[in-house]
């Protein structure tokens, strides 16, 4: 990787992504050792960037600035492009925190507000970012995301939770965001007792009705990779997992523990957890970039 590739954009990156219809990873992270394992997993597996992010309980518990000041010295150890994400947080003034802090792109999730206020607070974060002249990128969601963050047994939804094509050329039209978190059958999180199925013809009505932003898919854990891989194939540039890698790190310390249950060095049985972390990466890096 190039330094001059590190210092291009997140926007160049999604255009890239969107020209040669792939994707950019996205990995939620909440510790320091599952963050390394991220970068390098999809260095190591040819991503041309990743994005990594923090929910604003994630951020909570690992800080903003720690978050901020630790992505920016893994981009230069690793010389490869990494952008830190404020996911799903609830307010303009959580995000304006995680702006100020130094975080490269935020998502104003305010999709469970009425339509006009979603609206209202979304552009509020935009229009602050402006103010700013630095390049961040906001991301604005509108449908209905059930669900959340870990293993569920079944999460019911309809297609009243969907994203409305004219809601969302509406959306895009009054915020002006340059990302926009879309729901055809998507929810957060894992269910074991039903399956998920993405409505793929629905996303492809919404992208005709605002084909210029970037599309996003949340809630990606539990998918099949063929319907990941038909979302992007249909336009989505950017795609979120987190419940997983959630998974993999618990299993790999449960096993540790299991295999030498008197260790007591953390390194030595945390590295079982990020083992399993780099393998998920790794698989998806592959399924976003097309192998």
């Amino acid at each position: 990787m190039s330094a001059e590739n590190n210092k291009k954009s997140l926007n160049w990156y999604l255009e890239q992504a969107r020209l040669s219809n792939t994707a950019l990873g996205h990995f939620n992270f909440a510790t320091a050792d599952v963050l390394r394992g991220i970068v390098q997993a999809a260095g190591d597996a040819g991503a041309p960037a990743v994005m990594v992010g923090t929910s604003e309980g994630e951020a909570d518990f690992f800080g903003l600035k720690e978050a901020v000041a630790l992505v920016k010295t893994l981009r230069e150890e690793y010389d490869f492009p990494v952008f830190l994400n404020a996911v799903h947080f609830k307010s303009f003034e959580k995000c304006k925190e995680a702006i100020d802090a130094g975080y490269d792109s935020v998502i104003i999730d305010a999709s469970k507000m009425v339509f006009a206020d979603n609206i209202t607070e979304t552009k509020k974060v935009v229009e602050y970012v402006k103010t700013l002249g630095k390049n961040i990128l906001v991301e604005g969601e509108i449908g209905y995301l059930r669900g959340s963050s870990e293993v569920q047994t079944k999460i019911e939804i309809t297609p009243d939770d969907f994203t409305k094509p004219e809601e969302a050329k509406k959306f895009v039209g009054k915020t002006a965001v340059v990302q926009l978190a879309v729901v055809f059958g998507n929810i957060h999180g894992i269910v074991t007792d039903q399956e998920e199925k993405l409505d793929i013809e629905h996303l492809k009505r919404i992208i005709a009705a605002v084909p210029d932003v970037f599309y996003v898919l949340h809630g990606a854990s539990g998918l099949k990779d063929e319907d990941v891989k038909a979302a992007i194939k249909a336009g989505v540039t950017n795609v979120h997992f987190n419940t997983e890698l959630r998974v993999a790190y618990k299993e790999g310390i449960h096993h540790a523990f299991h295999d030498k249950p008197d260790e007591t060095t953390p390194y030595k049985y945390l590295s079982s957890g990020v083992e399993g972390v780099k393998n998920i990466v790794t698989q998806k890096i592959k399924i976003f970039m097309g192998k």
